[in-house]
């Protein structure tokens, strides 16, 4: 939140529509170890929360706030069933087939 709140701060109201946040542990960085569905929500509710009491509920829910951490097609689906977390930052699977199932692992999502 620390690294979210300048940023926050510095986007014109009209343009918060077209804000997306990543959020990856640091210690997933290059590791391939991926944080559980539920650790990952805790944190995306917390972003929301924050987003919420800066800039309001209306335009926190139109940001979206995807989550990275070695995404893979056996973790996208329970990780997309969290209701904070809006899509993936892709790293080493955006080069390998399961990558199709990432992206239709997203098309339920009525948000995006």
């Amino acid at each position: 939140i620390q690294q979210l709140e300048p940023i926050i701060k510095a986007i014109p109201s009209g343009c918060v529509d077209n804000v997306v946040v990543a959020y990856e542990p640091v210690w997933a960085i290059g590791t391939g170890v991926t944080a559980s569905p539920e650790q990952a929500q805790e944190v995306h509710e917390q972003l929301r929360k924050y987003l919420s009491s800066n800039i309001g509920a209306e335009k926190a829910a139109s940001i979206r706030i995807i989550y990275g951490g070695s995404v893979k097609a056996k973790n996208c689906d329970e990780l997309m069933a969290k209701a904070d977390i809006d899509g993936f930052l892709v790293g080493g699977a955006s080069l390998k087939e399961e990558f199709l199932t990432i992206i239709n692992s997203s098309a339920g999502k009525s948000n995006l």
